[in-house]
């Protein structure tokens, strides 16, 4: 497949923009004051969406770019939590049944997150949920909604990065340093499609944690680099345990700077920081990006720096050991 493009990412727009009320919302970039660094860290908060990830994006995009036929046999989709979840969503919005496959081991809280909006959950094993959710979606007849691997759900997360492209020129910074979680890579490389038109210069660097490093391992590789369930599956950030496929390694490949890593610890402290000094509930996937600013500086003293928070689904419990660290 060819890699998305920016005209990809705008076209998503209008066509996101075109549900109206129940697509997603436009969120800002929130200014974090820090005594320490004369360069602003801008927080884009995409735990505000009505599901409260970014997720939204790519699963509406996906469903509504469907000829209705095909919409009505039915989405199904296989995710940790907040595809699940965005997929639901997007049954819901179009009246199609949605059924996602979910690993044993997803938290509960998004699992009954996507219950609630109407989706069929399918719990499996880790390494069960892709083949038995195309198994499902071949038996029904159903649209296969992967979390990162399609062009639709990479245009729909794109959108990410135009309205970063925009409020960046809006607010005249010559130059940026942009943070995104990586997983399956559908968010960057939707991002870096989105950032292509920004007039200021770009360095878009990807963040994951120390435990689940395939992708950074795979990046200073040139080549895709597997990494075994068990082996990328004991961080907190539940979320970013994915592996990037061909198609968006190609983009990660192509148009990202750079990927660094983040400690457990640090994983842990900046979901704390976010609650407490920034009013923001970020899950630890969300979180990683505030970690590799506070504890993997570089250009952050002098350059501005914009830090994608993917998602807030997190378990109270989860939350509050954080805040207790």
């Amino acid at each position: 497949m060819p890699l998305v493009t920016n005209e990809d990412a705008r076209t998503a727009r209008e066509v996101l923009d075109g549900l109206g009320p129940e697509g997603p919302v436009r969120t800002p970039l929130l200014p974090v004051p820090e005594a320490e660094r004369s360069a602003p860290l801008l927080l884009k908060p995409e735990s505000l969406q009505p599901t409260g990830a970014f997720k939204i994006r790519g699963a509406l995009h996906a469903t509504a770019v469907l000829d209705e036929r095909t919409r009505a046999r039915g989405i199904v989709a296989y995710s940790s939590g907040n595809h699940a979840r965005a997929v639901a969503h997007a049954g819901k919005v179009f009246g199609v049944p949605a059924t996602v496959v979910v690993p044993h081991t997803a938290p509960a809280a998004k699992v009954a997150a996507a219950r609630a909006l109407g989706a069929e959950i399918v719990p499996v094993e880790v390494s069960e949920r892709e083949s038995r959710a195309e198994e499902i979606a071949e038996r029904r007849g159903a649209r296969l909604i992967p979390p990162f691997d399609d062009a639709a759900v990479v245009a729909g997360q794109a959108t990410v990065g135009l309205e970063i492209a925009e409020d960046v020129d809006a607010l005249g910074l010559p130059e940026v340093r942009v943070l995104v979680p990586v997983s399956g890579g559908g968010l960057i490389s939707g991002v870096a499609a989105g950032l292509a038109a920004c007039r200021a210069r770009v360095r878009l660097v990807g963040v994951e944690p120390e435990l689940a490093a395939d992708a950074r391992e795979s990046f200073y590789a040139g080549e895709r680099r597997h990494w075994s369930v068990a082996a990328r599956t004991g961080t907190r950030a539940d979320g970013l345990t994915a592996q990037p496929s061909e198609f968006t390694f190609a983009h990660i490949r192509e148009l990202v700077d750079d990927i660094v890593t983040v400690s457990e610890t640090e994983i842990g402290e900046a979901v704390g920081f976010l609650a407490e000094s920034c009013r923001l509930v970020a899950e630890p996937s969300g979180a990683v990006t505030t970690a590799a600013h506070r504890h993997r500086p570089r250009e952050s003293e002098t350059t501005p720096t914009v830090a994608v928070v993917s998602g807030g689904n997190i378990d109270r419990a989860a939350l509050v050991s954080s805040l207790a660290d």
